[in-house]
């Protein structure tokens, strides 16, 4: 270890629970639950990470007892050190889910301990690529009957994206439903919108061949986890015919998982997520595998505001999503979280991730 290294004196990681609501619906929806984790070393600096809703008291309990076990005293720039030493301690058979998520948060941490300790943004450590990402707002939600759809599609629109997605599979009526309401949505926002659908990995390959087919003259941008498990054959094999583009790989876990929909040649748009993929520094890595065979790479499962710094510091990054009860998370819980104009999203100049959580929000919301 080098003289004046930061070492990691502590992890501490806390549950919270924000209420979610959406426009036009007057009921609180199920809460989204988050785990926030706050990294400090040795001389005082402190890093922050999140995650997702998976798991959330499994994901704390690892970060706290087994993770900090293992990485107490390292190095808090030596990152690749602290995954190699954490892959080979805590999961050396490369599983993912709880493990995934907890690297996930940890590592985003780090980068922004580095990059306060650097006095940069992470995505200029990252590479620099651009200062500022194409944003896309997820509005379409299974809440919403059509007219309000058609609704929540127009105030967006008004905002500024120029991007929207949509979620399906979720409709009473089935797939002949989603149809129904894609091509209502579509007429509404005319020709000039990017319109995306999200099935979350809930359609049969039967149910979303036919979905695909009876919307193939809305010109959708993509068809994102159409399929069960993100099955890469399955989801090769339906590329072949969907007529439309195919993204996925939010949630898988590391590397590995994400070269299986590259080398089956299952997606169009590679889709890994700083909360859920590893990180930054796993999702680095994943981007670049993902630019050897010319693939892009779009930001899908929210929490914009972390990956906003991936997309725009590798070379084949592109949009960031603003899901929206995602976005109403990071406007409430962070100082400086910076907010889409013109469908674009601009770098915060402060080191680090330029985000700093309120401590009275952390407070109220947290549930463990």
């Amino acid at each position: 270890m080098q003289p004046g290294a930061m070492r990691i004196a502590d992890i501490r990681a806390s549950v919270h629970a924000f209420p979610v609501r959406l426009p036009m619906i007057d009921r609180p929806l199920k809460p989204r639950r988050i785990v926030v984790v706050t990294v400090e070393t040795d001389q005082g600096l402190v890093g922050h990470g999140i995650t997702g809703a998976f798991l959330p008291s499994a994901v704390k309990a690892a970060l706290e007892d087994d993770i900090l076990a293992t990485v107490r005293g390292m190095d808090a720039e030596a990152i690749e050190a602290i995954h190699l030493r954490l892959g080979a301690a805590l999961n050396s058979r490369a599983a993912t889910g709880t493990f995934s998520h907890a690297l996930s948060a940890l590592d985003i941490a780090l980068w922004d301990l580095r990059g306060k300790a650097l006095g940069r943004s992470v995505a200029s450590l990252l590479g620099g690529a651009r200062s500022a990402c194409g944003a896309y707002a997820t509005f379409g939600f299974p809440a919403y009957d059509a007219d309000q759809l058609v609704a929540a599609a127009l105030a967006q629109r008004e905002e500024g994206f120029g991007a929207l997605k949509m979620v399906v599979g979720v409709a009473p009526g089935g797939w002949r439903e989603d149809a129904r309401r894609i091509r209502q949505v579509r007429e509404a926002v005319g020709p000039d919108v990017a319109l995306m659908i999200d099935a979350n990995c809930c359609f049969s390959p039967y149910e979303a061949r036919e979905l695909a087919r009876a919307v193939a003259e809305c010109d959708l941008a993509w068809f994102e986890e159409p399929l069960a498990a993100n099955d890469a054959r399955a989801l090769a094999d339906f590329r072949q015919v969907a007529g439309i583009p195919v993204a996925a790989g939010q949630m898988e876990g590391h590397r590995f998982r994400l070269r299986e929909l590259i080398t089956h040649q299952a997606v169009d748009v590679l889709q890994p997520n700083v909360a859920y993929s590893g990180g930054f520094t796993e999702v680095a890595k994943v981007a670049h595998m993902a630019e050897a065979f010319n693939l892009p790479i779009d930001n899908g499962g929210g929490w914009p505001l972390h990956n906003l710094h991936a997309m725009a510091g590798l070379a084949n990054g592109g949009m960031v999503e603003f899901h929206l009860d995602m976005r109403q998370i990071g406007e409430a819980l962070f100082d400086g979280a910076p907010r889409p104009e013109g469908g674009m999203i601009t770098v915060p100049d402060a080191p680090g991730l330029g985000l700093t959580p309120r401590r009275e929000v952390l407070a109220d919301t947290r549930i463990a």
